[in-house]
């Protein structure tokens, strides 16, 4: 496929997929007072949030908050928290209430009381949570190499600090308990890479290898392009 049609693909699917993610949120909207919408970060999901973010709502009663986060300031190059605030609180959006995962503390560990204090006000389950995926089947902050993963993967607590020898920065990250605690999840993707590491996964159990095999044993809606 050549690269502009790839490109065309991948922008209708992140329209398609804020169109659906705006429905849902709508539709909760319509039995409660505050929503709950969990994003990931990321170079995927970046049209589809600039997508959201034109569409109308009201966006005031929407509380946003983010499936994982690298611990560094929010100025940072690699901060989801400044990744979110550029590509969705904008437009229509900007009138939607951001609940960042990072603190003053000096470490994950050091400020994931109080991040996770913060979040519980929020209205759980989640309307929608949008999950990414990487090479090595992680999503949000469970990595493969993570001597976290066990506790990312099976702890009923919401938040959990993750470190893994494949990433730089240490993390902040929801758990499988809290990410699952949503009405809708979504799976973004783009590329023929992660097909196959999906693919994969889906041919396999163990989530140690590949922890997207932790979200697939519930529904899942995948919104894949070339």
């Amino acid at each position: 496929m050549k690269t502009t049609e790839a490109g065309d693909a991948r922008t209708r699917l992140a329209q398609d997929l804020a169109v659906s993610v705006a429905g849902a949120l709508r539709e909760d909207l319509e039995q409660q007072e505050r929503v709950t919408l969990v994003l990931s970060g990321g170079s995927t999901p970046k049209p589809f949030m600039q997508a959201l973010s034109q569409l109308e709502l009201p966006w005031s009663r929407v509380d946003i908050t983010l499936a994982d986060e690298r611990w560094v300031s929010t100025d940072h190059d690699d901060s989801n928290d400044r990744f979110v605030r550029s590509n969705m609180l904008i437009n229509a959006a900007a009138e939607a209430r951001f609940h960042p995962l990072v603190n003053d503390g000096k470490t994950p560990e050091e400020g994931a009381e109080e991040v996770e204090q913060r979040l519980t006000a929020l209205a759980w389950p989640a309307s929608v949570v949008v999950l990414g995926m990487g090479g090595d089947g992680h999503t949000a902050s469970l990595f493969p190499d993570s001597d976290q993963l066990d506790d990312g993967l099976e702890s009923g607590a919401l938040v959990i600090a993750a470190r893994a020898p494949s990433v730089g920065q240490p993390r902040i990250s929801l758990t499988r308990d809290r990410l699952m605690r949503s009405r809708r999840r979504y799976l973004h993707l783009n590329g023929a890479d992660k097909k196959t590491v999906l693919a994969r996964a889906m041919a396999g159990n163990d989530r140690h290898e590949l922890p997207i095999r932790a979200f697939l044993d519930a529904p899942l809606a995948l919104y894949w392009a070339p």
